[in-house]
């Protein structure tokens, strides 16, 4: 595939957040867009208001003429979300136009430049986008393709400006077997957890994934991988470790004052003292180590990455603060795994020990509530008061006996509800509660607005 020859690209998909990511590349780059979107968003919206044609309806017809009427000049870029019936799709591939994963136009468009990417189950969106920040701020000159619309930017892609020296830094998706596409110089793996069981199976299948990911480093590349995760043994390239307690680089020293994390840094070369984050979280200071060791070693100085540490304000959705007063706290998290889960409440707890914890959580896909139901179920007890929701489907038809009963019959603590979510904010008059927290991967954002002007009020 010669980008070169190409003028005009078509999206199926062209909502989801790596797909735009990619849709603005190559606007930035001068091409033509168009695309289709199953519903409407803000990711749309912003879309269409940076010039792209964007439709909802799958409607052959609604497909701009010029693309159909050049075939060789058009790229069509899918989601592997698109279902196989899908009207478009299959009249775009009986047309014999070229059609190409959103990964593999990833890998397309990094395969030549240095390029640091960032994997794991958990962490890999504000991780990405923390390293992406560290090295704009430190003056270095970077491209950036992520999975989460940054507070900083305001949003998911970063254009590089020239092209001398450029640092790509992606997002790599285990989903799919997503990351196998790219051939990065520099790896982040912050986790290798079992999930997407609908697509590996297994969680050995999931481990061997991420083995095949790691050696696949290019010549002279490193891999920095969080402490015990174990996979030098299948790259031939130099590796080192990340931690909390323990690795190459790991934090000291760690408290907190006024709910914010203050840690230092050690290094192999010494120490950054007194390094504070605006997002806090356990999780989010582990992050924090992994994006410093990959921005020491492209040159940027202790210094530099301690003042991008200090500004950098996160991603939507990941431990997003709406509300933070003296009376009432509310916080929005993505969190959609088990193990996320437990993160995102055990740091929630420590930040404010003395306030009752009302979480509101909405699983995510069937298969991940049938698969991980008792480690739901654990980490939802951290909540004072759970306001457990429906399952959301995502890409998934219903599966029998599978509700989200399974995990609230499991759930340990003694507060705990089942809501819809157009019952959420009834419940939440009646509570008054004075740290509130919405967590899943699903809709649940879309009763974000209602919830924070409520809590503001309180």
């Amino acid at each position: 595939m010669n980008l070169k020859e190409l003028k005009y690209i078509y999206f199926l998909g062209i909502g989801g957040i790596g797909m735009s990511a990619i849709a603005r590349w190559f606007i930035a780059n001068g091409y033509t867009l168009a695309g289709y979107d199953k519903t409407a968003t803000p990711l749309t919206d912003a879309l269409q208001a940076e010039g792209i044609s964007v439709h909802f309806d799958d409607n052959v017809e609604l497909i701009p003429a010029e693309f159909l009427a050049n075939p060789k000049e058009t790229l069509i870029v899918y989601t592997p979300a698109i279902p196989k019936t899908h009207q478009e799709y299959n009249f775009l591939i009986e047309k014999g136009f070229t059609l190409m994963k959103r990964s593999q136009v990833l890998g397309l468009l990094t395969q030549n430049l240095y390029t640091i990417a960032v994997a794991g189950t958990h962490g890999k969106t504000t991780t990405s986008s923390m390293v992406s920040h560290i090295l704009k701020n430190a003056g270095k000159n970077v491209t950036a393709f992520l999975g989460g619309i940054t507070q900083n930017y305001g949003t998911n892609f970063l254009i590089n400006e020239g092209k001398e020296n450029v640092i790509c830094v992606v997002e790599a998706d285990e989903f799919d077997r997503s990351f196998l596409t790219l051939h990065p110089d520099l790896t982040i793996v912050t986790s290798t957890d079992a999930d997407h069981l609908d697509i590996y199976g297994d969680h050995n299948h999931v481990l061997e994934s991420f083995r095949m990911f790691v050696s696949q480093i290019k010549d002279g590349g490193r891999l920095f991988q969080c402490h015990g995760l174990d996979l030098q043994a299948y790259t031939a390239q130099e590796s080192k470790e990340f931690g909390l307690k323990n690795g190459d680089f790991r934090a000291q020293n760690l408290r907190i004052e006024n709910a914010e994390m203050i840690f230092d840094i050690v290094y192999p070369d010494g120490i950054i003292t007194d390094c504070s984050m605006l997002i806090p979280g356990f999780h989010n200071v582990e992050n924090a180590l992994a994006a410093t060791a990959v921005a020491l070693s492209v040159g940027v100085s202790p210094e530099k990455v301690k003042e991008g540490l200090a500004t950098f304000k996160g991603v939507k959705r990941r431990f997003e603060y709406h509300v933070r007063s003296e009376k009432s706290v509310y916080i929005d998290d993505y969190a959609h795994h088990p193990t996320e889960i437990e993160a995102f409440l055990s740091s929630v707890k420590a930040l404010y020990p003395q306030r009752k914890l009302t979480v509101i959580f909405q699983p995510h896909l069937y298969t991940r509530t049938r698969d991980f139901q008792e480690g739901f179920a654990e980490s939802l007890s951290l909540a004072d008061d759970l306001i457990l929701l429906d399952i959301y489907p995502a890409r998934e038809l219903p599966i029998e006996g599978v509700t989200s009963d399974i995990i609230f019959d499991k759930v340990s603590i003694q507060e705990k509800t089942k809501a819809t979510k157009e019952e959420v904010l009834d419940l939440l008059k009646i509570k008054k509660p004075e740290l509130v927290v919405t967590v899943g991967a699903g809709d649940i954002d879309t009763i974000i607005p209602k919830i924070s002007s409520f809590i503001t009020l309180l």
